[in-house]
């Protein structure tokens, strides 16, 4: 059998559940990552949405399937599905906390959105790793 290349990330899940403050209400917000759905066959899109509960309310977001191919191109490793949902988890809290809230059931990013916030999530991964 052959041996597999070890993963490219080893961390804890920071966004899969936590806590965000919404900017206007100054209410914590509860997230919890629930689903990840290829958009293909769903919607026709060519995205991966995952879907997160906040405070029991059901909120999508979309990531681009340009994105995994742009930051393979990039980088040469892989968006797993894990660090997918710490990319959409990223967006999630930053939209709660710039003020974008929960008025959407849906959102979805661009290609350079999604890598930002997967740059974010590696640099805050590598920070807490430090500390």
């Amino acid at each position: 059998m052959p041996t597999l290349p070890a993963p490219a990330y080893s961390f804890n899940s920071m966004f899969a559940d936590f806590t965000a403050t919404d900017r206007w209400t100054k209410r914590q917000v509860h997230c919890v990552y629930q689903a990840l759905i290829v958009a293909i066959a769903t919607r026709h899109a060519d995205a991966v949405d995952i879907k997160f509960l906040a405070e029991g309310k059901s909120v999508w977001v979309a990531l681009p399937h340009p994105a995994w191919v742009e930051y393979k191109k990039r980088t040469g490793k892989i968006i797993t599905d894990s660090l997918a949902v710490e990319i959409a988890g990223h967006y999630l809290k930053t939209a709660l906390a710039s003020g974008e809230g929960l008025g959407r059931e849906m959102y979805s990013l661009t290609v350079d959105e999604t890598l930002a916030h997967l740059e974010a999530v590696i640099s805050e991964m590598r920070a807490e790793a430090t500390a």
